[in-house]
């Protein structure tokens, strides 16, 4: 009885955990479909009556959110975590206690800062395996270790600065079905950077109390973007599941050339947000992550841009002004009502990032690689849930001063 009531317990930590996570580690995957096909088809790309364009992208994002999130994140990263703990510095401080190839401090007191580690035996007793050895014998592999991981917490730090600003941006542009061209100009920029204030203004209360407060958004958001794919999918064409055969992007790159390798960088957003599953591992848990993903959010985005796809392949005349975002493909009786969830949802999606940032920072200043901060903690349950005051206005400044450079940019795609 005592077995099955921990059984019962650890189901319930797990779904709330899950629960929670949709607050805050897939707000930012889950509104790529907000900007993915309008950053993607570029002015240089033609349409053709035969669909291969759009069926291309769409198996571009299929096979992208597959390959990327599904197995390489939830089925091989996250299990490669330091004792509950993730991020580059979090694996950097786990190989350097298994391998002598540390240029940073390590095996002392200030690394449970950075994780909950517990070695069973020394590591000089441990069987050296071929990589080990070849590791530390070679010098400069160390400093290239090094470098690799400063350079990845970079691109997340960055990552935490644009991608607040791209996502409250792209869904308060809806705003441009509604408002004359004049007015749509001079009110999305300070909308934006309003909300933007008001989300960092959030951010001291904490990841748990944050992601309950989230995450009722995140899956009505969720839910909202399947209703409407299966609505497009049924309404406009129901045979856009073939776009799903992988031979489409050989066909879209034959066919577009130069332009279409150009335009990969776009389709490269629909997975932006996924190191933020990693990242964000020491404020849930790897079971939890892995059932809100595979269970609610991967559905719900193939839905999406299978529903997107549909609609464009049917609606060839908006290639002709760029008008391919998401809120075409929303009936306009239910425009309204999508514009302000997904501005909410935008919102939640830059949430993911942030509290990202703020677990890497946390873990680089424990190895003395970031001026020391305060970092407070928020959680006395989860050891992983922090905030860290200084760092968390440094982003929101930095995040409104990208949004207001967005007003030179004639196009979502250009700032992305």
């Amino acid at each position: 009885m005592l077995v099955l009531h921990l059984q019962r317990d650890s189901w319930k930590t797990t779904m709330v955990l899950a629960y929670q996570s949709l607050g805050v580690v897939y707000g930012d995957l889950s509104i790529s479909p907000l900007y993915v096909f309008k950053s993607t088809f570029a002015e240089d790309i033609q349409h053709s009556d035969t669909n291969e364009e759009i069926f291309g992208v769409l198996s571009f994002v299929f096979w992208t959110l597959t390959l990327i999130p599904l197995i390489k994140y939830v089925s091989i990263v996250l299990r490669a975590h330091d004792n509950g703990e993730g991020g580059t510095f979090a694996l950097y401080s786990l190989i350097c206690r298994h391998a002598n190839v540390s240029l940073l401090p390590n095996r002392q007191i200030a690394d449970e800062e950075l994780s909950t580690y517990k070695l069973e035996r020394n590591p000089e007793t441990v069987d050296k395996t071929r990589v080990k050895v070849w590791l530390e014998k070679h010098k400069n592999l160390h400093t290239a270790l090094l470098i690799m991981v400063l350079i990845g917490t970079c691109m997340v730090i960055g990552d935490g600065v644009l991608t607040p600003a791209i996502s409250v941006f792209s869904a308060v542009s809806g705003l441009e079905f509604s408002l004359s061209k004049d007015h749509h100009e001079y009110a999305v920029i300070p909308i934006t950077c309003v909300i933007l204030a008001f989300l960092f203004a959030l951010q001291h209360f904490g990841t748990h109390r944050v992601g309950f407060i989230f995450a009722p958004i995140v899956l009505a958001w969720l839910l909202c973007m399947s209703a409407l794919g299966l609505y497009n999918i049924i309404h406009w064409n129901p045979h856009v599941y073939q776009a799903l055969n992988p031979y489409y992007m050989f066909k879209f790159l034959k066919k577009t050339r130069k332009y279409g390798w150009m335009s990969l960088g776009g389709i490269l957003l629909c997975m932006t947000g996924s190191e933020a599953m990693f990242a964000d591992l020491g404020h849930f848990s790897y079971s939890a992550i892995q059932l809100a993903f595979t269970s609610l959010v991967y559905p719900a985005l193939i839905l999406a841009y299978m529903g997107q796809a549909a609609y464009l392949s049917k609606h060839h005349d908006f290639y002709s002004n760029s008008q391919v975002g998401f809120y075409i493909a929303v009936p306009d009786k239910v425009r309204w009502p999508v514009l302000v969830l997904a501005i909410l949802a935008s919102v939640v999606g830059s949430q993911a990032i942030i509290s990202g940032t703020f677990s890497i920072i946390n873990q680089s200043q424990s190895l003395s690689c970031f001026p020391r901060v305060k970092v407070v903690h928020t959680s006395e349950k989860i050891h992983g849930q922090i905030y860290i005051p200084e760092i968390n206005w440094l982003l929101m400044i930095l995040c409104i001063a990208v949004t207001v450079g967005f007003r030179d940019t004639k196009h979502m795609g250009n700032a992305s």
